[in-house]
Parts: C-alpha cells; sequence; structure tokens
C-alpha cells in the first residue's frame, strides 16, 4: 500500500473515529444536562423571572452553568478534531444521535414526559443517522 497502512489499520482507524464521533455527540449532551439542571434550580428560576442582571448574576454565580459550558466547550474542540478527520457530511449527522442520548436525559434523569410522538421522531432522527453512516 502506498502509505504503509495496512487494511487492519485503516479499519481499527474508522471505528475508532466512529467511537470518537460517538462520544463526542454524548459528552455533548452532557453538557446539555448539567445547563438544564442548572435553569431548572428553584434561584435560578427566581433570577430568570426577575431582571436580566439578576439572570445573568445568578447564571455567572452557578456551578452548573459552569460546568455544563465547560463540558460543551470542551465537547466543541473534540469536535473540531473530528472534523479534520472526515467529511462535514459525514460526521454531522451523527449530532442527530444527541437527539436520543438528550430524550434519554429528559426522560430518565429529568423525569420529563415523553410521547410516542417524541419518540417516534427520534428514532427516525437516529434511523437516518445510521444511514448517512453505511453510506460513508
Amino acid at each position: 500500500m502506498p502509505d504503509g497502512k495496512t487494511e487492519e489499520s485503516r479499519k481499527a482507524m474508522t471505528l475508532f473515529l466512529l467511537g470518537f464521533i460517538l462520544f463526542t455527540v454524548v459528552f455533548s449532551a452532557f453538557g446539555q444536562l448539567a445547563l438544564k439542571m442548572a435553569v431548572a434550580r428553584p434561584d435560578m428560576q427566581a433570577a430568570m423571572q426577575s431582571n436580566v442582571s439578576d439572570a445573568v448574576l445568578a447564571a455567572l454565580m452557578s456551578p452548573l452553568i459552569w460546568l455544563g459550558l465547560s463540558i460543551y466547550g470542551l465537547s466543541v474542540s473534540m469536535w473540531i478534531w473530528v472534523l479534520s478527520k472526515t467529511d462535514l457530511s459525514v460526521a454531522y449527522p451523527f449530532v442527530g444521535i444527541s437527539f436520543l442520548v438528550t430524550m434519554g436525559f429528559g426522560a430518565f434523569v429529568l423525569g420529563e414526559n415523553v410521547t410516542p410522538m417524541r419518540i417516534l421522531g427520534t428514532l427516525l432522527i437516529a434511523g437516518g443517522c445510521v444511514l448517512v453512516g453505511r453510506s460513508a
């Protein structure tokens, strides 16, 4: 092979990249979960109902907001690496998997009501991600 890599090493790298993409998407969803948990706290809700300066101050003082932003920022950094390794049209549809993860977080962590219609719509998005991934 011209680049010195065997077919097996190419496959391993592809599996690594796929795993890294999935990890990045799930990690980003954890950031969203932390942000949602932060704004759901009673003190944050009160600040949000007050005025803009109270809301901004409450957000700046919230450890969960900072955690969510840190996780999200790190996931963006990891995503930039992903984009350097594969086509945008291949990588980006996997972001749709975050719909499944965040729906699961909403239902099982936050106790949100997840309707059959929402489940169906989310599964259709995930199915599209699988189709795009298989086309790569």
